[in-house]
């Protein structure tokens, strides 16, 4: 798929957005409640700290999480991802996906 193709398709566009475990996990945690980078990195164990800025720094730019004094959240744009989020936890726990 070419590039111009992929920006038209708003499929295409979600995928790229959610393309890493990380990020989704991101939005996991700050769709629940809002948390200082350091919750963060204790619920996402075996991140860097690195790798957490720089998913950060992704996340506020797309305007999908936002920093307020020393927390981060979800904008509304953000939450607007919940219902893929359930859905795949929603997959995660059918006997499909068990282990």
């Amino acid at each position: 798929m070419n590039k111009k193709h992929h920006n038209d398709c708003p499929v295409a566009r979600v995928a790229t957005l959610l393309s890493d475990p990380w990020t989704i996990l991101i939005i996991r945690d700050l769709l629940k409640n809002k948390m200082r980078f350091s919750d963060l990195e204790r619920s996402l164990e075996g991140i860097s700290s690195r790798t957490l800025t720089n998913k950060i720094k992704h996340l506020e730019e797309e305007n999908i999480i936002q920093k307020n004094e020393l927390y981060y959240s979800i904008t509304k744009k953000g939450s607007e991802l919940k219902n893929i989020l359930d859905s795949m936890s929603a997959c995660g726990e059918s006997r499909v996906f068990k282990k």
